[in-house]
């Protein structure tokens, strides 16, 4: 699994002029998941995600995880994280898992947060959605299971 993590103010992601889910001070997560990828892929990320220390102390250091402040995560599927642009124009999407895998795997993931007591947003899977957030710092990561990045 790939995950693009942004810590953030604000986040919302709207489908059809309706807003399917928005979250204030956490984590925007862009999710994507690959014909590889397993359940333990996504345990391990969601856990990963969730004790990332990417909040401020009172120090003013990145010490803190959104479980310590109490925040919130918005995941999108992104299955163009799986997106190959080594050869031609137009990116290969043959590493990603079919829909019905990644689906699975998507739930897993966000069930995962919210057994860690995460309140947790999410966009409509394979819906064309317009996503806006405020990007806090800016921190971006990017994350793997499987060790890529």
């Amino acid at each position: 699994m790939r995950a693009v993590v942004q810590r953030v103010s604000q986040a919302a992601v709207t489908v059809d002029g309706k807003t399917a889910a928005q979250i204030g001070q956490g984590l925007m997560v862009l999710l994507g998941v690959g014909q590889e990828d397993s359940d333990e892929d996504a345990t391990y990320l969601a856990d990963k995600v969730a004790n990332l220390r990417v909040f401020s102390d009172d120090s003013g250091r990145l010490n803190l995880s959104v479980l310590d402040i109490g925040g919130e995560v918005l995941v999108v599927s992104q299955f163009t994280l799986y997106g190959d642009c080594r050869r031609g124009r137009r990116p290969s999407f043959s590493s990603a898992a079919p829909p019905d895998k990644a689906r699975e795997l998507y739930e897993k993931f966000t069930a995962r947060l919210v057994e860690k007591g995460i309140r947790v947003g999410t966009g409509v899977f394979q819906a064309h959605m317009e996503v806006s957030l405020v990007n806090d710092g800016p921190v971006t990561l990017i994350m793997s299971s499987q060790g890529e990045f």
